[in-house]
């Protein structure tokens, strides 16, 4: 009987070329699809919610993939991690429907992006999150924040793509800090290549003194990539979330 199994992710992107399998790179997708040919027998197709990037971590990828094997979903989650290196963990497994696709029916996602804000270079975690040695202003960051929300075009925001529909609609973007480190929680019903980040980028500037407040709906508005901030380091970025309604 054909089944198809919904599995949950965590991995640290440190070591990989991102999620997608590529030729002659190792990826996160790439050996997931190894550890299932050596549990079930069979060459499987794996789909992800999305690509993450070289170097971007994950809490809660989402995959799905369709089998005949007769391993136990709950089974199949000890003998995937005991073939998968220990940057990458498969957390839960479960039989789900037929028609369920991890990419297509996926309704929001939530990132992560931390940055590390001290004169002092850490080495701890340095590829965990983004280094800032500047002082970083977190009430200007939050109120330039505050005009990402909602429904927008983010073009000036994302990198080249070859989508045509650069508008998203951001739900929520907080923005904390405990010690030097500060955190960025965003979720959207979908991002643009490099969106996150590129926001990141921008709010940095803000928070630097480097860009006003008051010119990111201007930004927002010009849909030109030019205008944007910086793309900020992958190592800050994390997928948190996927959420299926």
């Amino acid at each position: 009987m054909l089944r198809n199994i919904r599995i949950l992710i965590e991995y640290d992107g440190t070591a990989y070329s991102g999620w997608q399998v590529q030729p002659g790179c190792r990826t996160i997708q790439g050996l997931l699809a190894q550890a299932l040919h050596a549990v079930t027998g069979e060459n499987v197709t794996l789909v992800g919610s999305g690509r993450t990037d070289a170097g971007v971590h994950a809490e809660g990828q989402v995959a799905h993939f369709h089998t005949r094997t007769r391993i136990p979903a709950w089974q199949l989650v000890f003998a995937l991690n005991s073939r998968l290196p220990p940057d990458i963990a498969v957390l839960q497994a479960e039989d789900v429907p037929l028609e369920f696709h991890a990419q297509f029916h996926v309704r929001s996602k939530s990132y992560r992006y931390l940055i590390w804000n001290s004169k002092v270079r850490p080495a701890l975690h340095q590829h965990r999150w983004a280094w800032v040695r500047y002082p970083l202003d977190l009430g200007k960051m939050r109120d330039a924040a505050s005009f990402f929300v909602g429904t927008h075009d983010f073009k000036s925001f994302a990198s080249a793509s070859a989508e045509k529909d650069t508008i998203r609609t951001v739900k929520r973007l907080d923005l904390d800090r405990e010690g030097h480190l500060i955190r960025l929680e965003i979720e959207a019903n979908g991002f643009l290549y490099n969106m996150v980040r590129a926001i990141a980028g921008t709010l940095i500037e803000v928070g630097r003194g480097h860009r006003s407040v008051e010119e990111v709906p201007d930004t927002l508005q010009a849909r030109d990539r030019r205008r944007g901030g910086p793309t900020a380091p992958a190592c800050g970025l994390y997928l948190v979330r996927v959420d299926y309604g």
